[in-house]
């Protein structure tokens, strides 16, 4: 998919996602100390917003305009700053290190998230974090919604395979409750979080 999809995407309607943070972002954030932060894939904003709030200084990145601008508008209407780059994560190149660097369900082919993930994890500051949460290759026969295209799943060992020199602290599928038809149901996504020596 290219970025004038997902213009159209988020065009169509007033928030493809929730406006609130991704709840296994939050868990994981929680505790540590704001810093600067990187949002790579960051859509409308839903977590480089609540970062925000939480006292980070974000750089929030997505290809879709449409997007950025909806992630610079929520984060006026909630009185805090973010720094939205319109740009696509497979060719960016940070140009300083950051303290968090998260992707949230950035759903790629490997041979195109490999790099990304190559560049995240070289943009982690010495004492940094990296946090991954992705739609899980499992999820496609033991979980509920997401991608149904294998080649955009991913792994927990594949995932931390390709982060270089960080040293990975968690590397597990989790179960996520997900509303469908009325009933509570669990899709399950890969969770990776590693830190820079």
């Amino acid at each position: 998919m290219d970025a004038r999809h997902w213009d159209e995407r988020y065009e169509a309607t007033e928030l493809v996602w929730s406006a609130g943070p991704n709840a296994t972002v939050a868990e994981q954030v929680s505790g540590l100390e704001p810093g600067t932060a990187l949002d790579l894939g960051s859509g409308e904003g839903r977590n480089a917003v609540w970062l925000a709030e939480q006292g980070w200084m974000v750089t929030a990145v997505d290809f879709s305009r449409v997007a950025t601008d909806k992630a610079l508008a929520a984060a006026r209407a909630r009185a805090v700053t973010i720094d939205a780059v319109t740009a696509d994560v497979t060719t960016y190149r940070p140009q300083r290190s950051f303290d968090l660097v998260l992707v949230a369900y950035l759903q790629l082919p490997w041979e195109q998230l490999g790099p990304v993930l190559a560049t995240a994890a070289a943009a982690v500051a010495p004492g940094g974090v990296f946090l991954l949460v992705a739609h899980d290759l499992t999820n496609l026969a033991e979980g509920a919604g997401g991608p149904q295209d294998p080649a955009v799943l991913q792994t927990p060992t594949q995932v931390a395979g390709a982060l270089g020199g960080l040293r990975v602290t968690t590397a597990e599928r989790i179960r996520r409750p997900v509303e469908q038809e009325g009933r509570t149901v669990h899709a399950i996504d890969t969770l990776i979080r590693a830190a820079a020596p």
